[in-house]
């Protein structure tokens, strides 16, 4: 007896339906875009704010986690976090991260944190801190010197001078404790820079070309701030000489200034030192040495730089007659000495 024979046939569209279908059973599913990512305890809330001393540790937990509870989230800082932070994230379902700062000077910071989920454009809301360190904020800027009042140190020990108030900054130069002329070395102190709370550097005028240099220095190469409350002024058109004391004229005279082939220099210098055992008439009875310096031969022993000082030729005067330096009359340098302090700032225009 003879069975039937059923057959079965399926239609193209149907059969790649069924394929497809197939297919997407063995794949996972993705992660979908509506997936969100919330922060998690002990996490502080947004706009939280922190109060801390300065030299006192802060540290802020941060936990974050996808609402479904699938994919990987990671944390990480929304800006910049200050010098000196240590930031740590751990990946994971979970995401943790610390954040830990020992801040060394006072102030108010803000600091942002983002929570992502990895393989997505996934954010969380962005968390935002207030943090208000307690305490002095650093550098701390004082101005010393200016047209009425001025401060001056002797240098201690042979120390570099950097461009900045950093010891990796580019040294200008060194100043050495003494000068050429045997006397201890000054310098003219502008600018107090405190760094932290241990570090405190100095911006002073240089004694070298060009001039108008400065240049800072570490507080420990120089010695006790000397206050002067005058300022010498050089007129080079009109060939006058004025001390200021507190802003007010003490003094005013005729001077000789450089020839037009041995200028003397226009800028900003100071008074280095005294001098009085020349025993030269040349020089007159008291000579005054200055930071400023001559790119050409001056009257100063040694050449270079331009000294302030007396004359046995009055009757030159006033005009350009020398090699730099600026001479005055014996009678009337002898009356500027009683007026004129070392480390007074010398104005030549």
């Amino acid at each position: 007896m003879n069975r039937p024979v059923f057959s079965f046939r399926i239609g193209f569209p149907a059969a790649l339906a069924a394929t497809v279908a197939a297919v997407l059973l063995l794949v996972p599913a993705a992660l979908s875009d509506t997936t969100t990512v919330i922060w998690t305890m002990p996490t502080p809330k947004d706009q939280a704010k922190f109060t801390v001393d300065h030299g006192k540790r802060v540290t802020i937990k941060l936990t974050a986690a996808s609402a479904e509870g699938t994919g990987i989230v990671h944390i990480a800082p929304a800006q910049k976090l200050p010098a000196g932070v240590m930031f740590n994230s751990s990946d994971g379902l979970t995401a943790s991260a610390t954040f830990s700062w020992v801040p060394e000077a006072g102030g108010d910071y803000k600091l942002s944190f983002i929570a992502s989920l990895a393989g997505t454009t996934t954010v969380s809301p962005t968390l935002t801190y207030r943090l208000h360190v307690q305490g002095q904020a650093y550098p701390v800027k004082t101005k010393l010197t200016d047209e009425k009042v001025a401060h001056w140190a002797q240098v201690l020990k042979r120390a570099v001078v950097h461009t900045q108030p950093r010891a990796s900054a580019r040294a200008v130069t060194k100043l050495d404790t003494m000068t050429a002329d045997g006397t201890h070395n000054i310098v003219l102190v502008l600018e107090q820079q405190q760094t932290s709370a241990t570090e405190t550097w100095f911006r002073v005028r240089l004694p070298i070309l060009p001039n108008n240099s400065t240049g800072w220095v570490e507080a420990n190469a120089i010695g006790t701030l000397y206050t002067v409350n005058t300022h010498l002024y050089v007129d080079r058109a009109h060939f006058t000489i004025t001390l200021k004391k507190n802003g007010k004229t003490v003094f005013k005279n005729i001077v000789g200034v450089g020839r037009s082939i041995w200028p003397t220099p226009r800028g900003e210098f100071y008074i280095r030192d005294k001098l009085t055992s020349f025993n030269d008439p040349f020089y007159g009875p008291i000579a005054f040495g200055t930071s400023a310096r001559s790119a050409t031969l001056t009257d100063w022993p040694g050449g270079g730089f331009v000294g302030v000082h007396g004359t046995n030729e009055p009757g030159i005067l006033p005009g350009r007659v020398s090699h730099g330096c600026i001479r005055m009359r014996n009678a009337a340098i002898l009356k500027l000495a009683r007026l004129l302090p070392v480390g007074t700032p010398l104005t030549v225009t």
